[in-house]
């Protein structure tokens, strides 16, 4: 008996990814995923698609941005299975942004506790930080917690 893989439903591919139908609507809009159209004008997937819908689930529980993931798709070869090398690239690109996030909120996590340990809650005249609100040349909002500004 030759196995011959069909293509998956909307509906069968969104419970085998765990995302409802809408989130593979949502997916093949922005052009994450693609499908093709049967003869009965329904839409159809190819299992590699249950791959990319795994990668694109983890990208964004990392907090990586949809516009991100798609450009990142986009770079890789379409109609294939997304191999374990490309998984290596994307992790990698990945792991960087992740690192310049986590260094960004540890250095947003001190200057919160230096912040509170003044005491002042000042908005304008901190003494030891804004002495005769200096930062306020530099822009409005909190200039200190930008890059470059510490």
């Amino acid at each position: 008996m030759i196995n011959v893989q069909l293509p998956l439903s909307v509906g069968e591919l969104a419970r085998r990814c765990g995302v409802t139908v809408a989130t593979v609507h949502f997916y093949e809009a922005k052009g994450l995923i693609q499908g093709q159209r049967s003869a009965g004008n329904q839409r159809r997937y190819t299992r590699e698609v249950l791959r990319r819908i795994a990668v694109i689930k983890v990208a964004q529980r990392a907090g990586i941005p949809l516009a991100t993931i798609k450009a990142a798709l986009d770079e890789l070869p379409s109609g294939r299975p997304l191999t374990a090398k490309d998984w290596a690239h994307l992790s990698t690109v990945w792991r960087d942004m992740l690192s310049e996030r986590i260094y960004s909120l540890i250095r947003l996590r001190d200057q919160l506790d230096g912040c509170i340990g003044c005491g002042c809650l000042s908005m304008d005249e901190c003494p030891l930080r804004n002495s005769g609100d200096h930062l306020s040349k530099l822009g409005t909002g909190a200039v200190l917690l930008e890059e470059g500004n510490l």
